[in-house]
């Protein structure tokens, strides 16, 4: 399993971001999948989360109603979309899948496969 995330950046307090995570064929309709972050000096935590086949989400407390996770398995892709950002949403995102996951669960726990982190910076 391979992933690969892109879209981090630099934007004002209020703006909006769209990551994307890229992964080798087949791994988003066969692995449930999240997105964590992890700034400075803190532990990594997980972002949002999104079911194997696509129809659970779970989501941190601190970005509900902001945030959302998407996919594409036919094109590979994983998506989050960010928009209000806040300078305390600033971390370097990371994309991940889950083994073992059933069809229907978000998962929280678990995760083993990692793509290299993309920056979120958000000023204020």
């Amino acid at each position: 399993v391979q992933l690969q995330a892109s879209g981090g950046g630099l934007v004002q307090a209020g703006g909006s971001l769209r990551l994307s995570c890229a992964a080798s064929p087949g791994t988003f309709s066969r692995h449930g999948s999240g997105w964590f972050r992890q700034a400075p000096g803190k532990e990594r935590e997980l972002v949002a989360a999104i079911s194997r086949g696509g129809g659970s989400t779970k989501y941190a407390d601190s970005v509900k109603g902001r945030f959302t996770i998407s996919k594409d398995n036919a094109k590979n892709t994983m998506y989050l979309q960010m928009d209000s950002l806040k300078p305390e949403d600033s971390a370097v995102y990371y994309c991940s899948a889950r083994p073992n996951s059933i069809l229907s669960a978000a998962y929280t726990s678990g995760y083993s496969y990692w793509g290299q982190g993309t920056q979120v910076t958000v000023s204020s």
